[in-house]
């Protein structure tokens, strides 16, 4: 974005002294060159592999890359900033931010401040407990006298649905953390009885982390999309450009990269 107003500025200038000097020369009207070329900034959390993480200094992942190709095909540059999962909608919402994209479903409520786009990916939220947990499937959340602690990533479906399905029934108290990869220390360190999360990024946990464990039984299943500022004029661009990436194999292979069939 900064780049973005820095060529804007640079090019405001040049028109005023274009206008000037016509002026002066009694010539006829002109407009300056319009050469600088517009950036999407994506809003992302990136802490939430195999979606968006840091190689070195780089964020890389499936939305990294997808946003990328998305710039690409509309001729523009790109930029990738890193913020807090919660703070993705405001920075959209108030014109810091291109557009969000950080393994995030739709839901009613986000539909209330942002539009989406079309679905992409296809996510399962799923629950990681210690080996040897009393919380054997998931339905021993939802069981009469439940009260167990659950750790979330703050402003995810994980914290939606844990919230609503178990917390509000008097089921669950919900521990929420900055980063997923707090919760899941908080989970080892005994502090939460499970944790709520998006599948790839807990096999990603539990595989960094002896002693815990998937349940076998899934949460929910969800579908991933790009959310942009209300009435965004670029809602429509960059849809068309994401449909034309899946039409032609690009976001499937992208996804192939870094989740293995099993």
């Amino acid at each position: 974005m900064k780049k973005f107003m820095k060529g804007l500025l640079a090019t405001t200038m040049v028109f005023a002294m274009m206008t000037s000097l016509v002026g002066c020369g009694g010539g006829s009207e002109a407009e300056a060159p319009a050469d600088e070329t517009a950036t999407l900034v994506m809003a992302t959390n990136a802490a939430f592999p195999p979606y968006e993480f840091y190689e070195g200094d780089a964020i890389v992942g499936i939305d990294a890359e997808i946003g990328a190709a998305i710039a690409e095909k509309l001729g523009m540059d790109f930029v990738i900033e890193d913020m807090e999962f919660d703070a993705i909608i405001p920075a959209v919402t108030s014109g810091k931010a291109s557009f969000g994209m950080a393994g995030m479903t739709v839901t009613e409520e986000r539909l209330q401040s942002v539009d989406f786009s079309d679905s992409y990916a296809k996510g399962v939220q799923v629950v990681i407990v210690a080996e040897g947990s009393a919380i054997t499937s998931v339905d021993d959340l939802f069981a009469e006298g439940a009260s167990n602690v659950i750790g979330v990533q703050t402003g995810t479906t994980g914290d939606l649905y844990s919230t609503w399905d178990l917390e509000d029934a008097g089921l669950a108290t919900v521990e929420r953390f900055n980063k997923g990869a707090d919760a899941v220390l908080a989970l080892t360190q005994g502090k939460v009885d499970c944790v709520v999360i998006d599948n790839e990024p807990a096999k990603e946990f539990v595989a960094a982390n002896e002693g815990l464990v998937i349940l076998d039984t899934e949460y929910a299943v969800e579908d991933y999309a790009i959310c942009f500022a209300k009435d965004s004029e670029l809602t429509a661009q960059v849809n068309g450009a994401l449909q034309e990436l899946i039409a032609d194999g690009t976001v499937q292979a992208i996804i192939d990269t870094y989740i293995s069939a099993e």
